[in-house]
């Protein structure tokens, strides 16, 4: 009997503890993207050389240790914010080192700023999903652009 009770109490607490925890994002992209591919189209701040940012997607999208990647182009820099694959991450330097010459090599004219922290390609994928607002305007785009920027250089 107690037993009985012990469980529905238990059962009802956990219920109520998880239900109240759940706030869900407004994008599906944001609700995901820590935990599966969600593979988000790449972004221009301009919206004139997101043809750029797509190649530059397509070239890392090749690599095998990299499994999800948001590129946003700036007016004057690019961020790549990439997730490696899980057991992967012993060669984090490795591949961000080969990743960084890959770019160079192919886009020598290109500022890239790397990044492989999650928070910044959530933030980057945030700002991906603002932007496809209207009323969301470019200088706003730029702006919110280079504190993402600013942040990942804090990181580092």
């Amino acid at each position: 009997m107690y037993r009985t009770l012990f469980l529905g109490m238990l059962s009802l607490t956990i219920v109520s503890i998880t239900g109240c925890a759940f706030e869900a994002p407004k994008e599906p992209d944001e609700q995901w993207s820590l935990v599966r591919t969600i593979d988000p189209a790449p972004q221009s701040i301009d919206y004139h050389s997101r043809s750029m940012a797509e190649k530059i997607e397509h070239d890392i999208e090749k690599l095998e240790d990299i499994y999800d990647v948001m590129v946003i182009k700036g007016k004057d820099e690019t961020l790549v914010a990439y997730k490696v694959k899980h057991l992967e991450r012993f060669h984090m330097k490795t591949i961000e080192k080969d990743l960084e010459k890959m770019l160079e090599d192919r886009y020598p004219d290109e500022n890239f700023t790397l990044s492989s922290d999650y928070k910044i390609f959530l933030e980057a994928v945030k700002l991906k999903n603002k932007m496809k607002d209207p009323s969301f305007t470019e200088e706003q785009a730029e702006k919110e652009f280079q504190e993402l920027l600013s942040l990942q250089k804090e990181l580092t």
